[in-house]
């Protein structure tokens, strides 16, 4: 008794009436008028805390219970002193089971709101204010936990959905408390194995408690979630179930949703059976569709689309689980359950259907075997089976909610991209049926796809058909988008003229744009009852002939065949009563028709289009339209309605999305088509034209056109004017029109950069905008004088290098040869001293005996004559090679003069050296004429 005594006045006391007076004196203003509550309450509390007859104690839970259930000022008085004392009740009085299932019901009550009409308005809640006061200490959330363990029923009933309120006030706190707590998750895992009753509660909580959290997903999943879920989904009855079924579907989607490795561990152990059960229904069960069960089916597809998806846009794992779920999903034949649900089951309701097709479009995107299977797939009785696609592409046309022409469209989305084969068999079949005429309305079973396309594109004769015609021209956009050869290929039908009579046909292509001009006339004629049906219309033709006109130069041709195409779309871009949406697509087909255009024909080329975008709209202008379409893409929704996360608030809601429609059509805002037509990759598509467009205007009146019209009658030469004077009059005039073509490029580059990078401006400094294009060219000019002087020193210095380098090597061959000379006169002189030697020997053997001896003189002269002769021939060779080495000195002492060298220092020192042996010869010459 001491301690709850030490709490209560500890807390409830000085610093609790302070903080009670000052939160609900802030908030509802009046303290007196809420006096008697706070009293009341304080004494039920104090009761509590210091009382000693249990009954009493009892009595007094029930009564604060019942004070605080129904005021909002007994809330807030609470919260400043009441949890406290009922969380010491919980910890210290566990065997009062009375007591303490009273305070868990006073907890649930404190935390749960009341409505705004009991008490006073304000932006304050004291359930919110409350739950964050209980959920700041994780030994509260940790009291709690083991209040689910005990044996009482209502105790663990009343624990569980206290839980459940605090999660939904301060969801992130909890979760983070839960995680921090030792077997937390496991022991409320173990509640979905208790009685039903807390079993449904724990599923709720187990719910809100797996949202946007991974790490609590990886654990429930741990503690085999899965099995769990699928086990009391098929106890409930599986989609004939009730909420439970939902809730349950609710946590299986929480638990993968972006998180790629808890859906390769469903897939792993449980597979995708027990989902495909969920989805099956009976063929004809007409009226069977209740709305629980609606909203079941809707959890299931959920749970499909989820699949589909796979890992978050980041990983880059995404791609390999998206396609293992849709191979694996595709093997238990899913195809058929959601074909059945969103194309057979006409009598289902409408949010069914257009899941189930959304569903279908995922399951085949990018992946060749599933688009195989949808091509080849037949619905509908035996005796009325037709095509699939050709079902779909019905839908399409008839349907009369927008929401599932969209769910329908995204099909042929799906199937188109990336798929280049079932592009080109799509178009193979576009061509007029035989039994098709001008007046024919509706589709039969027998016709092929490309025929009931093509119908329901003429179709616009007729007011009431335009928007079939537009619809057929969304599902012609997927056919032929980044597929030339499609392109080419429709672009080759030719269709009957309105009026057969004459005989003549035009291309499908003149009637697209024929369509979109009716389209604009209806808008008109009927702009106020209308608008809300017709305003997606015209964006969506338009968007068909920026795809079709994209990289495709005969598509450009065929369009600008007639110039009243080029004069409507110029018009659409630039009248006013048409909506930014429409101008800003219009200017762009116009851009691509600039872009790429390969016209070679006057009138048809790409300057005479951008000439013409010049004079009728104005460059300034025409550019603002790309802004003005960027803004009208700023302000579509966001168009992700079918990823919403389906919870029990949401369900009612996503179970009719005719009455969505016509809540969203009526507020005056673009239309919900425009939304889901318009997506993220068209928008980058149309960035990206749209920054070539601009970069191709600007190169176009950068440049002059290549082709002269007329010649001036300065070119022709006068009667009686010589050749000399005719050529100087047409050098003056060639000079006059280069300075005017340099003035003309400098404002045209200037005007034209200046239009591209911010869209135009003011006219009132033309002038100073010429003067500054003149000046640009000027230094341009002088620029690139600059560069060509640059580059001439450059070859200059590299000229002189080659010389210098050549200079050394002749010097180095010089003074090699002079050494090889050198050498040459030592051995001469060598020979010459042995010969003087030879001949005082034989002198001396004459004088000493009669012998007689050969002739010496004859012998010595005929070796002296050899000698001569070899060093002769060896001494010519010589001085051969030095006369050509002297004339290449020569030419290169001339060349290193003209390049600033003094020659002199360089040929320093070698004239002397090479003087040497001259000596030794003349002296030697002198001693063989002493000797003679």
């Amino acid at each position: 008794m001491d301690s709850r005594s030490i709490n209560l006045r500890g807390f409830a006391g000085s610093a609790g009436k302070n903080i009670m007076q000052g939160i609900g004196g802030f908030v509802f203003g009046n303290e007196t008028s809420e006096s008697r509550e706070d009293s009341y309450v304080e004494r039920s509390l104090d009761r509590i805390s210091n009382g000693t007859i249990p009954d009493d104690r009892r009595s007094a839970m029930t009564e604060l219970l019942s004070v605080v259930g129904e005021s909002r000022s007994a809330q807030m008085s609470f919260g400043a002193m009441g949890f406290p004392v009922l969380l010491n009740v919980l910890k210290e009085d566990r065997e009062d089971v009375e007591l303490v299932r009273g305070a868990l019901e006073t907890l649930v009550g404190a935390l749960t709101p009341i409505e705004a009409s009991q008490g006073p308005k304000t932006e304050v809640q004291p359930a919110s204010m409350n739950s964050d006061l209980l959920s700041r200490e994780t030994e509260n959330i940790s009291l709690l936990l083991s209040l689910l363990t005990e044996e009482d029923f209502y105790v663990r009933y009343y624990t569980i959905q206290l839980l459940t309120a605090l999660l939904t006030n301060s969801l992130k706190r909890l979760q983070e408390a839960i995680l921090l707590i030792p077997r937390g998750i496991t022991v409320l895992m173990d509640m979905l194995m208790d009685r039903e009753v807390i079993r449904n509660e724990a599923l709720l909580l187990l719910t809100y408690l797996t949202r946007d959290a991974e790490e609590i997903q990886k654990i429930v999943v741990f503690e085999g979630a899965f099995d769990k879920i699928f086990s009391i989904i098929a106890e409930e009855g599986y989609s004939d179930g009730g909420v439970v079924v939902q809730d349950c579907l609710e946590l299986l989607n929480n638990l993968i949703r972006n998180n790629a490795s808890n859906q390769m561990l469903l897939k792993e152990t449980m597979g995708f059976d027990p989902l495909i059960s969920i989805l099956k229904i009976r063929r004809g069960s007409a009226f069977n569709f209740t709305q629980q069960k609606t909203v079941n089916l809707l959890g299931a597809l959920h749970t499909v689309e989820l699949l589909l998806m796979g890992a978050p846009p980041g990983e880059p794992s995404k791609d390999t689980s998206k396609i293992t779920n849709q191979t694996a999903l595709a093997k238990k034949n899913i195809l058929d359950y959601l074909l059945l649900l969103g194309v057979e089951s006409q009598w289902a309701p409408v949010a069914l259907r257009c899941t189930a097709l959304r569903c279908i479009g995922s399951l085949v995107l990018r992946n060749p075997q599933n688009l195989e299977s949808l091509a080849s797939k037949q619905v509908g009785e035996e005796s009325h089976l037709q095509p699939a696609l050709n079902a779909i592409l019905v839908i399409i046309l008839r349907t009369s909610v927008a929401q599932e022409f969209v769910a329908a469209d995204y099909v042929f989305k799906c199937f188109c991209e990336k798929n280049p084969n079932g592009q080109a068999l799509l178009a193979s079949t576009i061509a007029p049926h035989p039994n098709q005429g001008p007046a024919t309305h509706g589709a039969s079973s027998d016709m092929p796809f490309g025929s009931i396309l093509l119908q329901a594109l003429v179709s616009s004769d007729v007011n009431g058909d335009m928007e079939a015609c537009c619809r057929a021209a969304s599902v012609l956009t997927h056919v032929i988008k980044d597929n030339l050869q499609c392109k080419d290929r429709v672009l080759q039908i030719q269709l009957e003229t309105p009026t057969p009579s004459l005989g003549r046909t035009e291309p499908l292509l003149h009637r697209i744009v024929t369509c979109l001009s009716v389209a604009a006339l209806t808008e008109g004629e009927n702009e106020q009852s209308r608008q809300s049906e017709e305003s997606y219309i015209q964006p969506v033709i338009l968007r068909l002939l920026i795809i079709w006109l994209a990289d495709c130069a005969n598509a450009v041709d065929c369009l600008l065949e007639s110039a009243v195409h080029l004069n409507y779309i110029i018009e659409l871009a630039s009248n006013k009563r048409y909506t930014g949406c429409v101008r800003g697509l219009a200017a762009v087909v116009l851009g691509v028709c600039v872009l790429n255009n390969a016209s070679r024909e006057k009138g048809r080329d790409a300057f005479a289009v951008a000439d013409a975008i010049s004079q009728k709209i104005g460059l300034t202008t025409y550019f603002m339209r790309f802004d003005e379409l960027r803004k009208s893409f700023l302000h579509l929704p966001s168009g992700q309605q079918h990823h919403k996360q389906l919870s029990r608030s949401s369900a009612n809601s996503m179970s009719d999305f005719q009455e969505i429609e016509e809540e969203e059509t009526n507020k005056g805002e673009p239309h919900p088509v425009l939304s889901e037509i318009f997506d993220s990759q068209f928008v980058s598509f149309i960035s990206k034209l749209e920054t070539d467009i601009r970069e191709n205007v600007m190169d176009l009146f950068s440049r002059t056109k290549t082709a002269t019209a007329v010649l001036p009658a300065e070119l022709e030469q006068k009667n009686g004017e010589v050749d000399g004077e005719y050529i100087k009059r047409l050098k003056s005039f060639v000079e006059r029109q280069c300075n005017e073509m340099q003035d003309l490029l400098g404002r045209n580059a200037i005007l034209a950069e200046d239009l591209v990078r911010t869209g135009g401006g003011s006219t009132s400094d033309s002038s100073e905008r010429s003067s500054s294009g003149r000046e640009r060219v000027q230094i341009e000019a002088l620029r690139q004088e600059l560069e060509g002087a640059a580059r001439r020193n450059e070859v200059l210095k590299t000229e002189k290098a080659q010389i210098e380098a050549e200079a050394n090597n002749q010097r180095n061959i010089a003074v090699k040869l002079e050494s090889d000379l050198k050498s040459l006169a030592v051995a001469y002189n060598s020979l010459e001293q042995a010969n003087y030697r030879l001949d005082a020997e034989l002198k001396t053997l004459r004088q000493g005996g009669s012998t007689p001896y050969p002739d010496v003189e004859a012998i010595k002269a005929q070796a002296k004559e050899e000698a001569e002769k070899e060093s002769e021939v060896e001494l010519n060779d010589l001085l051969v090679c030095l006369g050509q080495e002297q004339t290449k000195v020569e030419k290169l002492s001339g060349r290193l003069a003209e390049l600033g060298e003094d020659v002199d220092t360089l040929l320093q020192g070698i004239g002397d050296d090479a003087a040497l042996p001259d000596d030794d010869d003349d002296d030697e010459e002198e001693d063989d004429d002493d000797e003679k």
